[in-house]
């Protein structure tokens, strides 16, 4: 039988946000909603070793339904998403897993809400669909 148990609490409760996984095992939370549909820019880094959460750097825009993409050299890749109602990016940015800081990256040729980002086994990142460019895709190549 599986069971749940309870661990830590985030420290900003938030949706529509992300969780990647990071080469070191410890997961990063990006974004999402909070109260009064604000669009967060916070990003947490849990340890499943501890079971604590701690604040990490903040991302260059609040948004909720984009992409984090962990890369071969273990920088996450936050896309696209919406930063208010109906305003969707095509932004990017990077966060550096050593440092726990974030950098903008080159924009997507379209904004993109609600599409997927897939890292490739030769470490490029294809961006596929989305609301409003459904059949479009493109790489980013780190």
């Amino acid at each position: 039988m599986v069971e749940w148990s309870n661990t830590s609490t985030m420290n900003y409760g938030r949706y529509y946000h992300t969780a990647s996984v990071l080469t070191n095992g410890n997961v990063l939370v990006t974004g999402g909603q909070g109260l009064a549909s604000i669009c967060l820019n916070s990003a947490e880094l849990y340890d499943p070793s501890t079971g604590a959460w701690a604040v990490t750097g903040n991302m260059t825009y609040g948004r909720r339904f984009h992409t984090a993409s962990v890369l071969t050299n273990g920088n996450v890749l936050v896309t696209g998403g919406q930063v208010l109602s109906g305003v969707y990016v095509n932004s990017a940015e990077l966060y550096d897993s050593s440092t726990g800081a974030w950098t903008a990256t080159g924009n997507m040729n379209y904004a993109r809400v609600y599409h997927t980002a897939s890292v490739l086994t030769n470490g490029t990142v294809l961006a596929a669909g989305g609301a409003g460019v459904s059949n479009s895709t493109e790489l980013y190549q780190p």
